[in-house]
């Protein structure tokens, strides 16, 4: 572990060692054009069963492995910075690549802006979209702090304590963050150079949309008042926007390939929508 680096990189890992070992690849000292002193890297894996730490001793020995607390991503990722060393973090995902000059162009943003205390960098994709049946966490222009591609002050990190670990899956515990860090008075500096690819993946079918709804819920439950911008007209406004503008020219574009699932999640959107606002008017 190196004694006061700047930048500790934090990556919640579970059961992916194949994309794993390609987000390494890409933090490689002399692969970062940072230099490997101002910067660790710890990897903190959920996995119940995993090679993940003997992966790390025998390719990526510059990396720490620690074993996650298997209650979520965001106690995971929480579980990661409470062996930081760095005075910054720095988050990624293991399915992200981050480029070259990432951790550099983070470094260049707060020697710019020492007052900013929360930056967000680029979220790019791969290749140009196939099907609608994919998915990724594109951030071309800022206002998302999506949690694969964001740096924070470590001490302001601990003053919140970190990501709410009531979220149990990868969804709305980022958008939760950034909300605290708003209230807060936050801003944060969107930093293109600072860009990692985040592949397209497959989208997961109902469970994952089930998941994302329950973490509506949750987040609903935290922050009541956010009810008003998510209530049964706004949510049947945006799903229609939606539909017309991505769904619409998605079929035609694709012809076939995911049409069927994407059609399916706008009906479960607008059951979902109206089941929200009655619960939270009757409660």
């Amino acid at each position: 572990m190196k004694s006061n680096p700047l930048f500790t990189v934090i990556i919640p890992t579970y059961n992916r060692n194949d994309l794993l070992a390609k987000c390494l690849d890409c933090l490689a000292p002399r692969i970062q054009t940072l230099s490997s002193e101002q910067y660790e890297i710890i990897v903190t894996d959920d996995s119940p069963e995993t090679t993940a730490e003997e992966m790390l001793k025998q390719q990526y020995p510059w990396a720490k492995w620690v074993a996650g607390s298997r209650k979520g991503p965001a106690a995971n990722r929480n579980n990661g910075a409470k062996y930081a060393q760095g005075e910054w973090l720095v988050f990624t995902d293991d399915d992200c690549l981050p480029d070259p000059q990432w951790l550099e162009a983070y470094m260049q943003a707060i020697v710019a802006d020492s007052s900013c205390c929360v930056f967000e960098g680029r979220t790019y994709v791969d290749r140009p979209q196939k099907t609608l049946a994919e998915v990724s966490p594109i951030n071309e222009s800022g206002g998302y702090l999506w949690s694969c591609n964001f740096a924070i002050q470590r001490q302001l990190f601990e003053s919140l304590d970190g990501f709410d670990e009531r979220f149990p899956y990868a969804v709305m515990e980022d958008v939760e963050l950034r909300l605290r860090l708003t209230k807060m008075g936050y801003k944060f500096s969107f930093i293109n150079f600072a860009s990692v690819c985040h592949p397209w993946k497959l989208k997961e079918g109902w469970k994952k949309h089930k998941q994302h709804h329950e973490s509506k819920f949750i987040f609903l439950s935290i922050h009541p008042e956010a009810l008003d911008q998510i209530n049964y007209q706004t949510y049947l406004g945006s799903t229609l926007r939606g539909f017309v503008k991505n769904t619409i020219p998605g079929c035609l574009q694709f012809r076939g390939r995911g049409i069927r699932e994407a059609l399916l999640e706008h009906v479960a959107d607008l059951y979902m929508a109206f089941k929200m606002y009655l619960f939270f008017k009757l409660n």
